[in-house]
């Protein structure tokens, strides 16, 4: 899948990965589409749950190696 904006946030911890999205987000247009990359575990919950809250579309998740994950978040 494409995206249009990616934003690292790997060795952040909770709530860190999450606000680094919600700020890159306000500032997308809608219906385009931020990869977020974050190796905090606890982002396989909250990305989801902050998707649902703010109104964006919660695509998927793909687990990389070495603990990483990728979220692909639409704004909404």
């Amino acid at each position: 899948m494409v995206w249009d904006i990616e934003v690292d946030a790997r060795g952040l911890l909770c709530p860190l990965p999450v606000l680094r999205a919600r700020k890159r987000l306000l500032a997308m247009a809608p219906g385009q589409v931020l990869r977020l990359l974050a190796t905090d575990p606890a982002a396989a919950v909250d990305v989801p749950h902050f998707c649902a809250e703010a109104g964006h579309g919660f695509l998927r998740q793909d687990d990389l190696p070495g603990g990483e994950a990728a979220y692909l978040i639409r704004r909404g």
